[in-house]
């Protein structure tokens, strides 16, 4: 399917840093990408389901691996960024049912409304944007590859991956990572993200289905497998290793993906590539925090959501809306507000006043090259957004604080420095002024 208008980037002096970022398995904080010798930074980053799209809980997590994607090329990386929409599953169709609606006409309608909001927000595009339903060629590949090495089992006409075929299951969430859990964790987790654990007649309670046998009223397509439609776990293995191989450098998502999608997607690739050598999958999995309301965090289970669309609609900046995102770490679980956008409206509103007084030759000299290093600092370490704001919001402070000064303009060439950091605030964090 087609991706988004890409938003025209600034061209900085110079080069950051390599980005590091923490990985959720280990809890280590390490670079990225491999070694730019080793080609372009590589990225698979798990999309909508398109029933409810976009709430702020989806943009705070895309806008976070946009920060990486701006880091990675500032750095001079080429990157290749994959995103899945999986666009038929148990949640939307059971939308669709309850509001008698084709799904398929409220899948395209969401898709719709999320790369607007994707263009409003201004965030770099995947270079492709894949449905689960135009992938199910690639996803029954993938599971025939599964089959082939024992690792499939048929449970009344649904076909089910056996983890036991898996030695390395659990290498992303089990016992001895930084998540740490344990079997009952994991059962629980199951049952509360799609899961069937209480299912009798599964080899293991925690077996997920690859392939699900055609239901009366639901979508199918044929396969090997009889006809019916893919599991969710083995949709991101597909897409994610068709388009960037079997080893690639981040994993990303909400935290919540961490088990069981991202642990099963992991072990899917390992069992349908186990000749390939050495690691298999992310080489790191980055992981976002749960943005909340209210005391809750915010669901679609819930209904507790507040859109990007709706807030757009009812006349915030986008770029506003995308300063109260960065004001909080990537990593961390906080609370939507009115109080935060409103504290990013007047964020906003200060700094697009001292890039106009910059650029009126008010900039002390050297001021922005100064800016630009601490932004590029802060972002390469962990996507420290807060602390890039930081740095800009001192620069604003020293050049607002400028028009008290009697003295007539700095030169012409001071100018120049009035345009970087305008620049680098577009480039670096995706905020146009």
């Amino acid at each position: 399917m087609d991706s988004w208008r890409r938003p025209s980037i600034p061209q900085l002096p110079g080069h950051g840093p390599e980005p590091r970022l923490r990985d959720t398995a280990t809890g280590a904080i390490r670079a990225a990408a491999s070694g730019p010798d080793q080609g372009p930074a590589t990225i698979y980053a798990c999309g909508i389901t398109p029933y409810d799209a976009t709430h702020i809980g989806h943009a705070a997590t895309f806008t976070a691996w946009d920060l990486l994607i701006r880091a990675w090329l500032d750095a001079g990386r080429a990157v290749t960024y994959i995103q899945n929409v999986t666009d038929v599953d148990d949640p939307l169709l059971e939308r669709a049912q309850r509001d008698g609606e084709d799904w398929r006409d409220l899948a395209d309608r969401e898709i719709r409304r999320f790369r607007g909001d994707m263009v409003a927000l201004r965030l770099i595009p995947p270079a492709h944007l894949i449905g689960a339903v135009e992938a199910i060629p690639v996803i029954e590949r993938f599971a025939e590859r599964l089959a082939d090495r024992g690792s499939l089992y048929d449970l009344d006409g649904d076909v089910y991956f056996a983890r036991e075929t898996d030695p390395a299951f659990g290498e992303l969430s089990g016992p001895g990572t930084m998540p740490d859990l344990g079997l009952p964790q994991m059962l629980e987790l199951s049952a509360e993200r799609g899961g069937d654990p209480d299912r009798t007649g599964k080899k293991d309670p925690l077996d997920v289905i690859v392939w699900r046998a055609e239901r009366p009223g639901e979508p199918s397509w044929d396969s090997r497998f009889g006809r019916g439609r893919p599991g969710w776990h083995v949709e991101c293995a597909a897409i994610a290793t068709s388009h960037l191989g079997p080893v690639f450098d981040v994993q990303a998502g909400g935290f919540d993906l961490v088990f069981p999608h991202h642990e099963m997607s992991a072990s899917h690739t390992r069992v349908a590539f186990a000749g390939h050598p050495g690691h298999k999958f992310a080489r790191l999995y980055a992981h976002a925090g749960m943005v909340g309301l209210g005391g809750e965090k915010m669901s679609k289970s819930l209904g507790n959501l507040v859109f990007v669309s709706r807030l757009i609609g009812d006349g915030e900046d986008p770029m506003a809306v995308r300063l109260a995102l960065l004001a909080h770490h990537y990593r961390e679980d906080w609370e939507w507000t009115a109080g935060g956008l409103s504290e990013a409206g007047d964020r906003l509103a200060r700094w697009r006043s001292a890039a106009s007084a910059a650029q009126d030759g008010l900039a002390p000299h050297g001021t922005a090259r100064a800016t630009l290093a601490q932004m590029r600092e802060r972002l390469a370490d962990d996507l420290d957004a807060p602390g890039a704001l930081a740095a800009v919001d001192q620069w604003a402070t020293e050049i607002l604080a400028e028009r008290t000064w009697d003295d007539p303009p700095s030169p012409p060439a001071d100018r120049a420095e009035g345009h970087l950091v305008r620049d680098a605030v577009d480039a670096l964090l995706g905020v146009a002024l």
